[in-house]
C-alpha cells in the first residue's frame, strides 16, 4: 500500500473512531427545548416550562375496565398500594376512603386558617345565627351525613366549605369506595410521577410499574361468586403516556423504514455494481457523515435534539450520491478497476453541488431556534466528511480486483429517450407560473401553524383522554393564569388579589370558575387576618348565647366549638410542609413552584359549558381584566394559541431562513459558473420542482408543516448536483462522456426516490411529510434538469465511457 494511503486511513479512521466516542457518550434530548428560542418571553418560558414540568405533564389517567364492580375496586386498591409505595410516583389517589377521612380530617383541624368564610362578620351574632341555622337544615336532611357529624365542634360549617370549595365540580363518582366512571364500567385511579415531562425515559420508567403493579394486582385478586368472566383490561393516557408512545412509535418507524428503504439502495446498488465489496465502500462515506454529524452536534450544541437525529435519516439521499458519481462515471485502467480516474470535471462538480448544499443548510445556523441550528450543523458537516471520505478515502480502499459493471449502455439509452422529448421552455416557464400563481392564492392557507398537526397521537387515543379526564376531574390547563413574585408569600398573596378579579369573570360568565394554590395555602397574611377575626372565648359564648336563642340548639352543646376556636387563634401557620401526606399536597405542588429566583403559582382556568360540553374561554377578557397588575408580574395564557404562535414563528423564520439560503446559492453560482444562462439552467429546474411540489401538495388538500418545508431544502440541495452534471456538459458542449453521466445520474436518483419514497408511507406524520416532498421533488429536479438542457447535447451522445 502506497504511503499515501496509510496517511489517509492514518487521519480516517481515529477521526471516526473519535466521533464514535463523543456519539456514545453525547446526551440526547427529546423535549421540546429544540421548538424554545434562544432568547424567550416569558409567556414562552412558562409556557414550555408547563409543558415540561407542570401538573398536566406529570399527570397519569389510568382505567380499569372489565370484570365487575367490587373486582374493579379490589384491584383499584392494590394498583393503588403498590403504586404509592413505589418512588416514581409523587402522589397516586382513587379515592378510597381512608385517603378521603386522612384530607377530611386534615381540613377539619386547620378550618379557620382555610376557609374563606372565616371573617369578623362570620362570627357575629347575626353571622353565627345564620351559619349555624344552615347547618342545622343541613344535618336534618338526607345529605346531612357529615355535618351531623361535625355539628357540635364546627356548627359554622367550616370544614363542609372548604370540602366544596376544593371539589366544585363535586369530584369524581365513586362505587365501591374508589373512583369509578359516572357509568360504572370503569375504576379510576390518578398518579402524578416523580419524572418530569420532559422526562421520557422516566416516565417510560412509570408507566411500565404501573402495568407491572396492576398484574400483580390482577394475579393477587379473588374474583366474586357471580363476577363477570370478562377479563379486567388497564387503559393508560396522559401526556406521558402519549410521549412515551409518540417516541417509541417513531422510533419503531424510523428503524422499520430505515432497513426498508437501506435493503431496497443496497439491493439496487447490488444490481448496479454486482459486488457487494462495493457496495460497503460506497456507504462508508454516508456512515463517515452520519457519525461525523452528530459528534459536531453533540460538541457544538452540548445536547442532541431528538428531531437532529430524526433528520439523520435523510443524509443518505445526498451523501450515497457521490460514491455512485465516482464508481459509475470514473475511466477503467488498464490495471483494473482499482485504477478508477474520476473524468477532469467530477470533483469540481461535486464540490460546486456541496456548496450550494452547505448555503442552502447555513442559512439555518442563524435561526434563533436550537433545533434548525441543529440541523443545519448536523447536515454541513455531513454532507462535507461525506464528500471528503469519497475523495480522499475511497480511491485508497479500492481492491485491485474490483469490477464495476459498465452503465454507458443505459445512460446512452435514456439520452436518445431525452433527446426525442421536447418541451419547450416556455411551457416550462408557464408552469412554473402557474403553480406559483395557485399558491399565492391559498397563501392564507399554505402553511398549518396547528403544532398538532405533527402529532403521532391517533385521534382515538386523545378521546380517551379526555373522556378519561372529564370523568377524573383532573386539571384541564388548556388556559391558565401565572401569577410571579420574587418569594413565596408574596406570589400567595398576589395570586388572591388575582382570584378577586376571576370572581368577577366567573360572575359574568366568561369562566365557569379556577383553581387556585391559596385554595389550599393561603398568605400568612390572609391566615394572620382570619386568625385575628375569631372572638376570644368568653366574647364567643356570649355571642353563642344570644345566636341560639332564637335556634333549636343548646349553647352549652358547642363547648368542643368554643375551645377549638380558642386554639385556632394562636394557632401557627400553614406550610407547604403540612401537606406532605395528604393527597392536597399533590395539587398544591402543581400549582405553587419555585423556579431559580422566582416564584410561581398557577390558576387553571375552566371554561363555561356550552351545550352540555366544555366551551371555549375568551382569554382575551381574561387579559383585559388583569391588565391593572404589575406589568409581566401575571399573565393570562390559552395554552394552545402559546403553542401555535411558538411554533408559528418557528415556521416564518425558517421559511425566511430558507428564502436566504437559496439567494446565497443564486449568488454563489453566479460567482462560480459567471455565466447568467448557466445559473439560469441550474437554478430553473430546482424552483420548478419546489413550485411543482409544492401545487401538488396544496391541490390534494394538504398545508405545509416545517417538516415541508425542510423537504423543499432537501430538494434545492439534492437536485442541484442533478442541474450542475447536466449545465457541465452543456457548457462544454460535450456529449462524450453523457452516458456514464445519465447513468450516475439516473442511479442516485432512483436511490434517493426509494429513500424517501419509503419514508412518505409512513403514518407518522413528521416522517411522511419529508417523504412525499422529497421523493417526488428529486425526481422533478432529475426531469426538470434534463427538459432543460441544449437538445444538442442529448442528441448524440459518445457510446464510450470516457469522461
Amino acid at each position: 500500500m502506497k504511503r499515501s494511503r496509510w496517511i489517509v486511513l492514518a487521519i480516517w479512521l481515529p477521526l471516526m473512531a473519535l466521533a464514535a466516542l463523543i456519539v456514545a457518550r453525547a446526551r440526547y434530548s427529546s423535549d421540546l427545548s429544540a421548538f424554545l428560542p434562544r432568547s424567550p418571553s416569558a409567556s414562552q418560558r412558562l409556557m414550555v416550562g408547563q409543558l415540561q414540568n407542570g401538573l398536566a405533564a406529570r399527570l397519569i389517567l389510568i382505567g380499569i375496565e372489565g370484570g365487575d364492580a367490587p373486582l374493579r375496586a379490589q384491584v383499584s386498591s392494590r394498583l393503588a398500594a403498590s403504586l404509592a409505595a413505589a418512588s416514581a410516583f409523587v402522589a397516586v389517589s382513587n379515592g378510597e376512603a381512608s385517603s378521603a377521612q386522612r384530607d377530611q380530617q386534615f381540613v377539619f383541624e386547620h378550618r379557620y386558617q382555610l376557609s374563606d368564610t372565616v371573617t369578623a362578620e362570620r362570627f357575629s351574632v347575626s353571622g353565627l345565627r345564620a351559619a349555624i341555622g344552615a347547618m342545622l337544615d343541613l344535618a336534618s336532611s338526607p345529605a346531612g351525613l357529615l355535618a351531623k357529624s361535625t355539628l357540635s365542634s364546627d356548627p359554622t360549617g367550616e370544614t363542609l366549605q372548604i370540602m366544596e370549595q376544593l371539589e366544585p365540580g363535586g369530584g369524581a363518582h365513586s362505587e365501591q369506595g374508589v373512583w369509578s366512571s359516572p357509568d360504572g364500567q370503569r375504576a379510576l385511579l390518578l398518579a402524578e410521577t416523580r419524572a418530569s415531562g420532559s422526562d421520557t425515559d422516566g416516565q417510560e420508567h412509570s408507566l411500565a410499574l404501573i402495568r407491572s403493579a396492576f398484574a400483580a394486582a390482577l394475579g393477587s385478586s379473588t374474583p366474586g361468586a357471580g363476577s363477570s368472566v370478562t377479563p379486567l383490561r388497564l387503559v393508560l393516557s396522559g401526556p406521558a403516556v402519549f410521549a412515551v408512545s409518540a417516541r417509541s412509535t417513531i422510533e419503531r418507524e424510523a428503524l422499520r423504514l430505515s432497513l426498508l428503504s437501506t435493503s431496497l439502495i443496497v439491493a439496487l446498488l447490488l444490481l448496479v455494481y454486482r459486488s457487494a465489496t462495493t457496495v460497503l465502500l460506497g456507504l462508508l462515506p454516508v456512515l463517515s457523515g452520519a457519525l461525523a454529524g452528530v459528534a459536531a452536534v453533540a460538541i457544538g450544541a452540548g445536547v442532541v435534539h431528538g428531531v437532529t437525529l430524526g433528520f439523520g435519516i435523510t443524509l443518505i439521499g445526498e451523501s450515497v450520491d457521490y460514491s455512485i458519481y465516482l464508481f459509475i462515471q470514473s475511466r477503467r485502467g488498464v490495471q483494473g478497476a482499482a485504477r478508477l480516474q474520476a473524468p477532469s470535471r467530477l470533483w469540481p462538480t461535486i464540490a460546486l453541488g456541496l456548496m450550494t448544499s452547505v448555503c442552502g443548510f447555513a442559512s439555518l445556523l442563524p435561526s434563533s431556534f436550537p433545533g434548525l441550528q441543529q440541523l443545519g450543523l448536523y447536515s454541513i458537516t455531513g454532507l462535507i466528511i461525506a464528500a471528503a471520505v469519497t475523495r480522499l478515502v475511497l480511491p485508497q480502499l479500492l481492491p485491485a480486483r474490483l469490477h464495476i459493471r459498465d452503465l454507458a449502455p443505459l445512460g446512452a439509452a435514456a439520452a436518445r429517450l431525452l433527446a426525442r422529448l421536447h418541451v419547450p421552455a416556455l411551457v416550462l416557464a408557464g408552469l412554473g407560473a402557474l403553480c406559483a400563481l395557485l399558491l399565492y392564492q391559498h397563501r392564507a392557507t399554505l402553511w398549518n401553524r396547528d403544532l398538532a398537526a405533527l402529532s403521532p397521537v391517533p385521534a382515538a387515543a386523545q378521546a380517551l383522554d379526555a373522556k378519561l379526564r372529564s370523568e377524573l376531574g383532573a386539571p384541564d390547563v388548556s388556559n391558565l393564569v401565572v401569577v410571579s413574585a420574587p418569594d413565596e408569600e408574596s406570589v400567595l398573596q398576589r395570586a388572591q388579589g388575582v382570584a378577586q378579579q376571576l370572581d368577577g369573570l366567573v360572575a359574568a360568565g366568561v369562566i365557569a370558575g379556577y383553581e387556585s394554590p391559596t385554595q389550599y395555602l393561603p398568605s400568612r397574611l390572609t391566615q394572620a387576618a382570619r386568625r385575628a377575626s375569631l372572638p376570644d372565648a368568653p366574647t364567643l359564648r356570649a355571642r353563642l348565647a344570644t345566636a341560639s336563642s332564637s335556634l333549636p340548639l343548646r349553647a352549652g352543646a358547642l363547648d368542643d366549638f368554643v375551645n377549638q376556636v380558642a386554639a385556632a387563634r394562636s394557632a401557627p401557620d400553614l406550610t407547604r410542609a403540612d401537606f406532605e401526606h395528604t393527597s392536597m399536597g399533590l395539587a398544591l405542588d402543581a400549582l405553587l413552584w419555585q423556579q431559580a429566583d422566582q416564584w410561581y403559582a398557577l390558576l387553571p382556568l375552566r371554561a363555561p359549558d356550552a351545550e352540555g360540553a366544555a366551551g371555549d374561554i375568551d382569554i382575551a377578557r381574561v387579559r383585559a381584566a388583569l391588565a391593572t397588575n404589575p406589568p409581566g408580574s401575571v399573565l393570562a395564557l390559552n395554552m394552545k394559541q402559546e403553542t401555535d404562535a411558538l411554533y408559528g414563528g418557528y415556521l416564518r423564520q425558517a421559511a425566511r431562513l430558507a428564502l436566504a439560503g437559496f439567494a446565497a446559492i443564486v449568488l454563489l453560482l453566479s460567482a462560480v459558473l459567471r455565466s447568467l444562462a448557466r445559473v439560469t439552467r441550474v437554478i430553473a429546474p430546482l424552483a420548478l420542482s419546489v413550485l411543482v411540489v409544492s401545487a401538488v401538495l396544496v391541490l390534494t388538500g394538504t398545508e405545509l408543516t416545517i417538516l415541508h418545508l425542510i423537504g423543499l431544502l432537501l430538494i434545492v440541495a439534492v437536485g442541484s448536483n442533478y442541474a450542475l452534471f447536466f449545465d457541465r456538459r452543456a457548457a462544454d458542449h460535450d456529449s462524450a462522456g453523457l452516458p456514464l453521466t445519465l447513468a450516475s445520474l439516473l442511479i442516485a436518483n432512483a436511490c434517493t426516490v426509494i429513500g424517501f419514497g419509503v419514508l412518505a408511507s409512513s403514518p407518522v406524520p413528521l416522517l411522511s411529510a419529508l417523504g412525499s416532498t422529497v421523493a417526488p421533488g428529486a425526481l422533478l429536479a432529475l426531469w426538470f434538469a434534463a427538459l432543460l438542457t441544449p437538445r444538442a447535447v442529448l442528441a448524440a451522445p459518445g457510446a464510450g465511457t470516457a469522461g
